[in-house]
This record gives structure tokens, C-alpha cells and sequence, in this order.
């Protein structure tokens, strides 16, 4: 197993976001948790937002208690009319509207840790699982990307996933389906927001150590461990480091991209 490396404390807490304010979706937990709070080190002022009040109120807490600065935002980002009251609210606590979208917000059903085939699935949960993955970064882009054009600038990371890219039986259907569409939906907004001064990339995590990853069987973990050369699980914050640096002034010319966090699970 490969030894982690980790950043200096100075490197960690260094202003790379000073006087941004981001929006980090699905960010009660597991990596959207870690996102928030590497962006709150670094400066920014963070809106919380997630599904469940209390995942948001201990993300918002944990910010706090690290003298950072966070906006709690309760709300489905399947729902537009809900996405947009909430933007508006959050701009009107924090000075402005958000400058920096992280479309973490995402869900992979399974039933007794298991996903469902094509065959046995409810159409209800395709529909839903469609609605968060795809439609709640849509949602987020439309509300905010007319403030990034007027602005002149504006920094957004999708999080796809590499079962977007090839094949992974631990997923179902829907999941793969959403997470392969958000890699062209990036791509295409790095050509149509590019002109106005708005970067958008994506991320594609491979196992990472997540409440959504421990929910699977423990050998259906350790084979994923066996298949990643690197011989471990990700870390929450080692995809955090990643959207920081896609939206900082070092990746300045980086856009359209999706940038693989998975151990050389996948590789392209």
C-alpha cells in the first residue's frame, strides 16, 4: 500500500480562496463535507447546502469552530423553485451571490448494499437518481451562471465519478448514466461559459473512504483496494484538494477537464 502524503499545515490553510463565495452541494458528509471545510480554511465563505438539516447544521458547526465562515443552505437540488429562493437568500446574508459552484450533491441507491440491474428497477429511482446527479448541477448552473457572466469570472466543478467512464458493477444503471452525462455537460459549459470568464471542470473519484462507500459489503471494498494500484481507499479531503486546485489561480487555464481521483483505479 502506497504511503499518503499529506500537505503542511501552512500549505493547507494558505488564503487561495480569500473573498470567494462558494457553493458546495451535498456537503452535510463525506466528500462534500471535506470540500466545504478545505474551502473554509482557505478563505472562502461556503454555503452548506444539503437535504438533511442536521448533516448541514454539523458541516456548518465544524466550519465555524475553525473560525471559517458558513452559510447553512437546507434544500433538494432536484428542485429548481427551492435551488433559487435558497441562492437568493444565501446572497442576500453573505454580500453577493456565489462565484464558485461544487456540484457534489449525489446519490447511488442500493438495496441490501446491492445495485439494482436494469431489469429490476423502479422507474421512480431512476427518476430520482436522475433528477439529483443531473438535473441538480443544472439547477445550480442556472440559477448563478447569469451573476458569473456579469462578473466576468466564475469557477464551477461537477463531480462525476469513474463509473461515468467505464464500467463498475458495484453501481447501477442510473448512476453511471448521470455521472457519464456530467462529463459532456462539462465540457460543454467550459465552451459556452469560457468567453465570459467561467472555468468548469469535473472531478472523477474512484473508492473513496465515504458513508456512501462503507454502505457497500467490506469485499466488495477490499476488491476495489485489490484493483487500485495505489492499494488503499481515497480520502474526502485528497478530492477536496483537487477542487481546490481547479478553482484556484494555479489551474487558471485548465477547463472542460475531468481530472481522475481514484489511485489509478481507472485509467485513461
Amino acid at each position: 500500500m502506497a504511503i499518503r502524503e499529506v500537505n503542511s499545515a501552512e500549505i493547507a490553510a494558505r488564503p487561495s480562496h480569500q473573498d470567494r463565495r462558494v457553493l458546495v452541494t451535498g456537503a452535510g458528509r463525506g466528500i462534500g463535507q471535506a470540500i466545504a471545510i478545505g474551502f473554509a480554511r482557505r478563505g472562502a465563505t461556503v454555503g452548506v447546502a444539503d437535504v438533511t438539516r442536521a448533516d448541514v447544521d454539523a458541516t456548518v458547526a465544524a466550519i465555524e469552530a475553525a473560525g471559517g465562515r458558513a452559510v447553512p443552505l437546507v434544500l433538494d437540488v432536484a428542485d429548481y423553485a427551492a435551488v433559487e429562493s435558497g441562492l437568493a437568500e444565501a446572497a442576500r446574508v453573505i454580500g453577493g451571490p456565489f462565484d464558485t459552484i461544487i456540484n457534489n450533491a449525489g446519490i447511488s441507491p442500493k438495496h441490501d448494499g446491492v445495485a439494482h440491474r436494469v431489469w429490476e428497477m423502479d422507474p421512480a429511482e431512476w427518476g430520482r437518481v436522475v433528477a439529483v446527479n443531473l438535473s441538480g448541477p443544472f439547477n445550480t448552473i442556472r440559477a448563478l451562471s447569469p451573476a458569473m457572466r456579469e462578473a466576468g469570472r466564475g469557477w464551477i466543478v461537477n463531480m462525476s465519478s469513474v463509473a461515468g467512464k467505464t464500467y463498475s458493477p458495484i453501481v447501477a444503471c442510473h448512476y453511471a448514466a448521470t455521472k457519464s452525462a456530467l462529463i459532456g455537460f462539462t465540457k460543454h459549459l467550459a465552451a459556452e461559459l469560457g468567453p465570459f470568464g467561467i472555468r468548469v471542470n469535473a472531478l472523477a473519484p474512484g473508492r473513496i473512504e465515504t458513508p456512501m462507500v462503507k454502505a457497500v459489503a467490506g469485499a466488495v471494498n477490499e476488491e476495489q483496494v485489490r484493483l487500485t494500484p495505489m492499494g488503499r481507499l481515497g480520502a474526502p479531503d485528497e478530492v477536496a484538494d483537487v477542487a481546490l486546485y481547479l478553482t484556484s489561480a494555479e489551474a487558471s487555464f485548465v477547463t472542460g477537464q475531468t481530472v481522475d481521483v481514484a489511485g489509478g483505479l481507472y485509467m485513461t
